[in-house]
C-alpha cells in the first residue's frame, strides 16, 4: 500500500491535475455521498450492502481460481445496470419528482427575495394555533411548501388564498369543521389550499403508535423537501416531519424557532450574498437524524 502511494507521487498525474479535475471529482464524491446518506436507513440500503458483498465475493472467487462460482457471479453483474433500476426504483421515482418539480429558476438566481414580513407572522400564528390545539387535542396537519411545488396536491383540496391567523387554523381544524381531516398547504407565508390528501408514507419501520395524520405527514416530506407541522389528535403532542424524519414531542417555543430555522434560514442567507450550488437544488439536503420512537 506504501509503495503504491508512493508511486503515485512520484508520477506525472498531479501535475497535469486542472482546477476542473478537481471540481470534478468533488462533486462526484459530494453526489455519492448523499447517494449513501440517502440509503443508510432504508431496505434498499440493505440492498446496496448485499450488493457490495457480492461484488467482494465475485474477486474474491476469481482470486482463489474457482470456476463455477465466478462464472454465475459474472453473468449476474452483466445485468447489473437492469437490477439497480429495479431495486431502487422508488427512490429513483422520489429523486426524478423532486428534480421535476423543484423551482429551477433558484438554481441559476444569485439572491432570492428577502423573507417577507408575511411568512414571520405567519409562523408565530401557527405557533399561537398549535398551542391552543394541542391544549384540546385537536388533531392538525400543515404542510409549508420549499423549493418542491406541491401543485399537484394543492388540487386534491378546496384552493384558498389566505393569509394566516390564529383563529383561522383552529376554525380549519375543528373536528366539525368540512376541511379538519385534510392538510393545509402553506405558500409563502399564505394558505393556498385545505383538506388536502398527502402520500402514506411508505416506511415500514415506523412505529405502530403513529396515526394517519403523522404518516401522510412522513410520507410527504419523503418526497418532498417540505416542512411538516402535525398535532396528534389523541395525545395533544406537537411534531414535526421532515426528509422522512419525524420530530416528536416539541415544546410550542421550539416548533416556532424550527419553523424559523428551516422556512427562514435560507432566505437570509441569500440576502447576504450567498446564493446555494445548484447541486444543493438537485440532490436531498442533509438533515440531523432523529430518533422516531
Amino acid at each position: 500500500m506504501l509503495e503504491a502511494v508512493q508511486m503515485f507521487l512520484r508520477s506525472n498525474v498531479l501535475l497535469h491535475l486542472r482546477l476542473v479535475d478537481i471540481l470534478d471529482i468533488a462533486i462526484l464524491s459530494y453526489a455519492i455521498y448523499k447517494i449513501l446518506w440517502m440509503l443508510r436507513k432504508t431496505s434498499s440500503g440493505r440492498v446496496l450492502w448485499g450488493i457490495v458483498i457480492l461484488i467482494f465475493a465475485m474477486f474474491l472467487t476469481s482470486a482463489s481460481k474457482m470456476i463455477a462460482i465466478p462464472f454465475l457471479l459474472n453473468k449476474v453483474l452483466e445485468w447489473f445496470i437492469l437490477m439497480l433500476v429495479i431495486l431502487f426504483q422508488p427512490e429513483l421515482r422520489r429523486f426524478l419528482e423532486r428534480v421535476g418539480s423543484s423551482r429551477f429558476g433558484l438554481v441559476f438566481a444569485s439572491t432570492r427575495k428577502e423573507p417577507s414580513e408575511e411568512l414571520d407572522n405567519a409562523i408565530a400564528q401557527v405557533t399561537e394555533a398549535y398551542v391552543d390545539m394541542s391544549r384540546d387535542k385537536v388533531g392538525a396537519l400543515m404542510v409549508f411548501e420549499r423549493q418542491n411545488l406541491l401543485d399537484d396536491i394543492i388540487k386534491t383540496g378546496t384552493e384558498l388564498d389566505c393569509a394566516i391567523s390564529s383563529e383561522l387554523l383552529k376554525n380549519i381544524f375543528w373536528d366539525k369543521a368540512p376541511l379538519h381531516d385534510g392538510a393545509v398547504i402553506v405558500r409563502d407565508g399564505r394558505i393556498v389550499s385545505a383538506g388536502c390528501m398527502l402520500p402514506l408514507s411508505s416506511n415500514v419501520n415506523l412505529s405502530r403508535d403513529l396515526g394517519m395524520r403523522h404518516r401522510a405527514g412522513i410520507g410527504i416530506s419523503e418526497q418532498t423537501d417540505a416542512v411538516v407541522a402535525i398535532v396528534s389528535e389523541e395525545t395533544g403532542s406537537i411534531s414535526v416531519a421532515m426528509d422522512g424524519m419525524l420530530k416528536r414531542h416539541l415544546a410550542p417555543e421550539t416548533l416556532g424557532r424550527l419553523l424559523k430555522n428551516e422556512l427562514l434560514a435560507e432566505t437570509t442567507e441569500d440576502k447576504k450574498g450567498s446564493a446555494h450550488p445548484w447541486y444543493e437544488q438537485i440532490l436531498f439536503r442533509s438533515r440531523k437524524e432523529d430518533d422516531q420512537k
